[in-house]
């Protein structure tokens, strides 16, 4: 009991330390790479942003209505946006009791999302890996992230129910061995076609269970691999297929891709969204798990009218 707790406690430490990239010296971008894309930090951890020239403190606002066609209506606001837009006052925490119920019917109609403020859009947008007439919802998570695990149910729900033109994949991210070996498993159970079975169980398992699913440190990939055999057979998967997947071609093709992307981004916390290569946001620039979903959808239906 005693070692099950510690375990659970480490798992809690560690996954709560490590939502958000630890920035170093080997983390700045070598020269001449790609000027990094202009994003919010993500999850529980929270940067504050940066303001950008176009957001410049004596610059009007700009305020992005997404209306129920899908369409968009850009607006210019000076002033306390707040007064404008209650909704955003709302996320902020800067609405007063008295307006709190007019804010909570804006979301029932047209929602006025604020550049900058819910999402940020990328400088420059990025090219996309879906077929024309989709527009690419990307997730950026980690299995052992406790925010990631929190919002999942809502992100499963929102995925089979969303729309067609919607394509959305999950990216996990690989800021050290650890979080590759994790990676490793989420592309192995893909490449077998176990990945939905077993998707919501590693959550579980790591989360619940307190099973890290990978060694203590994070860089024996032998032991990582076999604790994540061992977590595999219990549900069917047998040993030698679940191996020969996990050293596999394929497998490693998927985590330099996807580790492209997470360079590509510059993501540096999760759970991060990226729509269409062109919006960054999350939890907390929406303002909560449901905002965040809604939005995503309202940016894909502008993007989808274009």
């Amino acid at each position: 009991m005693q070692a099950r707790r510690a375990s659970l406690l480490l798992v809690s430490m560690i996954a709560l330390a490590a939502c958000g990239k630890p920035e170093s010296a080997a983390d700045r971008a070598p020269a001449g790479a790609p000027p990094p894309v202009s994003a919010p930090a993500a999850g529980g951890h929270a940067q504050p942003q940066q303001k950008t020239a176009e957001q410049a403190p004596d610059a009007p606002s700009k305020i992005t209505r997404i209306n129920e066609d899908g369409s968009e209506t850009v607006e210019e606001v000076s002033g306390d946006t707040g007064a404008r837009n209650p909704l955003l006052a709302a996320v902020s925490g800067t609405v007063s009791a008295a307006t709190s119920n007019a804010s909570a019917a804006t979301l029932n109609g047209p929602v006025m999302w604020q550049e900058g403020v819910n999402y940020t859009r990328l400088v420059p947008a990025q090219p996309t890996a879906v077929p024309a007439g989709q527009v690419e919802v990307l997730e950026f998570f980690w299995y052992a992230c406790p925010h990631c695990n929190g919002i999942d149910p809502q992100v499963e729900a929102w995925r089979k129910t969303k729309p067609a033109y919607i394509s959305f994949s999950r990216v996990p991210v690989m800021w050290n061995q650890g979080h590759r070996s994790l990676a490793r498993l989420y592309y192995t159970l893909e490449s077998l076609g176990k990945l939905d079975q077993l998707h919501p169980e590693i959550f579980k398992e790591i989360h619940v269970n307190g099973d890290l699913l990978v060694s203590p440190d994070g860089s024996n990939d032998a032991e990582s691999e076999r604790m994540q055999v061992a977590f595999v057979k219990k549900f069917g998967i047998p040993e030698d297929s679940f191996r020969t997947a996990y050293q596999s071609f394929a497998v490693e093709n998927d985590l330099q891709k996807a580790d492209q992307l997470v360079q590509r981004y510059r993501i540096d916390g999760v759970p991060t969204f990226v729509v269409n290569g062109k919006f960054v946001a999350d939890v907390r620039t929406a303002g909560s798990p449901e905002n965040l979903l809604s939005l995503i959808g309202d940016l894909a239906a502008q993007e989808h009218k274009r």
